[in-house]
């Protein structure tokens, strides 16, 4: 049976921490006292931290700025977004009669702070003020992190905590805020946000559509319209075609690579190399590059990456400091495990993952560096892309401490409910999204996959998974285009936000 979680909680006894920025942005910091686990209310509590941004010239005088947020006519807008970095936060549209937006953020770089973020700025363009909320397990909010889970006595209860981190969870988290900040509004319209779903976001946009939609004026997707499936398999099944697809594309414009990876791998695969954290550089940590391929510029980073890597051999017959430096920084699983050890369990409703991306893997042989190097030596080793593999558990240095817990969540059956199917198809919230052609992260229906030739995987493959979300929510209209990656909205933020306004304010003849 699906069930929906009736919220109702008070925010964290913290005093909010104010300031103005030089972009002529009013930061309201707050904490909030939210329950772990939300069938069981009374029970433990994390702390969840959010951002409110406000353009401060919506308030024309010092009274006037000096009362925000708590008064103003924008209304808000939220964002959900992927939780690939140590930051994660959702961004959602609040309503004190103004717009709101909630935001998941990737990282804590200055650089990324939300208030500095050019797509927020494109956001109060457009009559907005964001909320930027840091996921729970992430940033501020509670993090998880393998320093933190080691005060848990065993995996087993490493891998129930962690379970409580899935999009239903965030999602709850988002309607205990929205009541807390908006409960009070007299008309039922005030009481409702706008959410933005990135990449993950999407995810949890879906299942905020499924369970509470009473809570949202509006939904935005870009790069995200989540596959509507029951486990991870046919994802990857996909996913594995479109990212041959992108190796393809990468040895045809650094054909020299070839031979410059094969001798990068046979270095590895006969050393024991030693990342600067204490984490190792296996054949399969360093295919997982490829995670980048679906980013704008992913080719040419990796590509530079090879070039020094293989420059290294030659001069020293060693990978040097800071090559090794700069493979780790890579990829995002040391600062957030969270990403790691819940990639396939996201997809999950009552089936196990069971490591599905490594059981797909092995039946592409141009993956393995074992049947790869008894070939030629003009044969390409491919990069992986983002998918997680049990060796990752072993080769990155803070992944170790949670081996055990992610095979026993890799096991798992029990995983809840993510979506009401019936309740998408009669949703009655306007949804307005993004779709990327080339997306290498979004993937092809099974339907389509089961009867597609190997020439239509590999090119519609990615595609056609979101073409069948969108038929099953209603009132979902797309912005489709080829020209733009998975990272779409952080590389042409201006386009993609005229794009998706433009569906979502259309009038028909």
């Amino acid at each position: 049976m699906i069930s929906r979680v009736q919220i109702a909680y008070n925010s964290f006894g913290m005093a909010l921490e104010t300031y103005t920025n030089t972009g002529g942005i009013k930061v309201i910091e707050r904490f909030f006292e939210l329950p772990l686990d939300y069938a069981k209310a009374d029970g433990k509590k994390i702390r969840v931290f959010a951002r409110n941004l406000i353009p401060i010239d919506k308030a024309k005088t010092p009274g006037k700025e000096a009362k925000l947020p708590y008064r103003t006519s924008l209304p808000y807008l939220s964002r959900l977004d992927s939780p690939r970095s140590n930051c994660m936060q959702v961004d959602r549209v609040l309503k004190w009669g103004c717009k709101a937006a909630v935001d998941l953020q990737e990282k804590y770089d200055p650089a990324h702070y939300p208030e500095t973020r050019a797509n927020s700025n494109k956001f109060h363009e457009k009559g907005y003020q964001t909320l930027w909320l840091d996921q729970r397990g992430t940033g501020l909010s509670t993090p998880l992190t393998p320093d933190v889970l080691t005060d848990l006595p065993s995996d087993l209860d490493k891998a129930e905590y962690v379970k409580h981190f899935r999009a239903d969870n965030i999602v709850n988290d988002c309607e205990a805020i929205r009541k807390i900040l908006l409960g009070d509004q007299e008309k039922p319209e005030d009481r409702k946000w706008t959410i933005l779903g990135q990449s993950f976001g999407g995810f949890c946009a879906l299942n905020y559509l499924s369970f509470h939609s009473e809570g949202l004026k509006e939904v935005f997707v870009t790069g995200g319209l989540a596959p509507l499936v029951d486990d991870p398999d046919v994802v990857y099944a996909a996913l594995i075609h479109r990212v041959a697809k992108r190796n393809s594309i990468y040895y045809k414009k650094y054909p020299q690579d070839v031979g410059r990876i094969r001798q990068i791998v046979a270095y590895l695969g006969s050393n024991d190399v030693a990342l600067p954290n204490g984490g190792r550089l296996s054949v399969i940590r360093w295919q997982a590059l490829g995670f980048v391929f679906g980013m704008h510029g992913g080719i040419d980073k990796i590509h530079q990456i090879v070039f020094r890597a293989s420059n290294d051999l030659e001069l020293f017959q060693k990978l040097s400091y800071t090559t090794l430096q700069n493979i780790q920084d890579q990829g995002p699983f040391d600062t957030n495990p969270l990403y790691a050890i819940l990639h396939e369990p996201i997809y999950c409703q009552g089936k196990a993952p069971k490591w599905s991306a490594s059981r797909v893997v092995k039946d592409h042989p141009q993956f393995q560096w074992a049947h790869v190097q008894g070939l030629g030596e003009t044969e390409p080793l491919y990069f992986t892309g983002e998918m997680v593999f049990p060796e990752m558990f072993d080769d990155f240095a803070h992944l170790r401490p949670l081996k055990g817990a992610a095979e026993i969540l890799a096991q798992d059956s029990t995983w809840g409910v993510l979506y009401d199917l019936d309740q998408l198809a009669k949703n009655e919230v306007k949804v307005s999204a993004a779709t990327y052609y080339e997306d290498m992260w979004v993937p092809l229906s099974e339907k389509h996959l089961l009867l597609a030739d190997e020439d239509y995987l590999r090119r519609y493959v990615d595609f056609d998974l979101a073409q069948d979300t969108a038929r099953k929510v209603r009132d979902t209209e797309q912005y489709i285009t080829n020209r733009l990656f998975h990272n779409g909205i952080s590389v042409n933020s201006k386009e993609v936000v005229k794009q998706i306004f433009q569906l979502s304010k259309r009038e028909y003849d």
